[in-house]
């Protein structure tokens, strides 16, 4: 098992690799899809998988769809956000949760989605096996409805935004749906030993974060 990070500003993609396959978790912001393609070309991408619908998760994921010709995932809930990160608002309790959120929102404002249409639809408990990697997809909602995380060999989880280290680790400073968010959190506690991934931020192992 290989895990590459694709550092892109203050957020993350990243290629866990095994045995020739590969699946790409998150896409990034537009400015870094040359630098996401590069570091992609020696990997064999079966899947573009996307961790929920924010556009600086998902924003390039139309463009490296069709160049590395690896189709697109990700949770039902979450497809309306393709065509507007307003349609599940968001929200945020800490001073500085709320200046991400004042950061998010305007950015929502003046960032365009390339529009795409996923071809595969994943929920809690499904494998991706089929793709060459062993790991089980849970679904974390509470950030967006539609947030999953990845379970690599029950050693590697990658969360999205479900949980985030931007200034330190902690659950998700924003939020569509607060208690759903909080019992993610504690979920991703009960999961015990675990390196932790975040869509922002670099990682932590697993601890009480509720």
């Amino acid at each position: 098992m290989d895990i590459v990070t694709i550092k892109c500003g203050n957020g993350n993609c990243y290629i866990v690799s095994d045995n020739g396959s590969a699946v790409l978790i998150d896409t990034c912001k537009k400015q870094y899809s040359e630098k996401i393609l590069r570091l992609c070309e020696p990997y064999n991408i079966r899947l573009i998988l996307l961790s929920h619908g924010h556009f600086d998760h998902i924003q390039n994921a139309a463009v490296l769809s069709q160049k590395l010709n690896a189709p697109i995932a990700m949770h039902k809930s979450d497809v309306g956000l393709i065509d507007s990160n307003f349609s599940q608002p968001l929200s945020a309790r800490k001073f500085l949760g709320k200046i991400v959120l004042s950061a998010s929102l305007k950015s929502f404002e003046s960032e365009e989605i390339p529009p795409f249409a996923p071809s595969v639809f994943l929920s809690e408990g499904d494998s991706l096996e089929e793709y060459g990697i062993r790991a089980k997809i849970l679904h974390l909602p509470g950030h967006t409805d539609g947030s999953i995380a990845v379970d690599v060999e029950e050693k590697y989880l990658f969360v999205g935004d479900a949980l985030m280290n931007m200034f330190y680790p902690t659950v998700s400073m924003l939020y569509h749906d607060e208690n759903a968010m909080l019992k993610s959190a504690e979920r991703i506690s009960g999961l015990g030993e675990r390196m932790i991934y975040f869509g922002h931020g670099k990682p932590v192992g697993n601890r009480k974060w509720k």
